[in-house]
């Protein structure tokens, strides 16, 4: 059995500008909490090999996949497929949200514009 806490998961900054604490990383997929500051955005990008899925725990803010823009809040899932440019914005609070990537999350795997 392999349990992490949270507290011992060090944050760090993606290539796209988040704010990261990899709670799980598998043989198949990672699992992470992700952080934007008020009004911050992650730079408009691309996962080539991994499908992602973002689950809002807090805040609010906006949501572009291929350009279709839609506004995002706590209990919202989102499904981001293989090669799609994306990006999210927080809005007038802290954005937090979980980002799982199946295969796992590698800075190889991240393309910018």
């Amino acid at each position: 059995m392999e349990i992490r806490a949270r507290d011992r998961a060090e944050p760090f900054t993606t290539k796209d500008g988040s704010t990261i604490r990899e709670l799980m990383h598998a043989a198949n997929q990672t699992l992470a909490e992700a952080t934007l500051a008020p009004g911050q955005q992650t730079e408009r990008h691309y996962h080539a090999a991994s499908e992602e899925l973002y689950y809002l725990i807090a805040g609010d803010g906006e949501m572009e996949i291929d350009g279709e823009r839609s506004a995002v809040g706590p209990g919202d899932a989102i499904l981001i497929p293989p090669g799609a440019w994306h990006q999210i914005t927080a809005g007038e609070s802290e954005l937090r949200f979980l980002c799982c990537c199946a295969p796992g999350y590698t800075h190889a795997d991240t393309f910018f514009e």
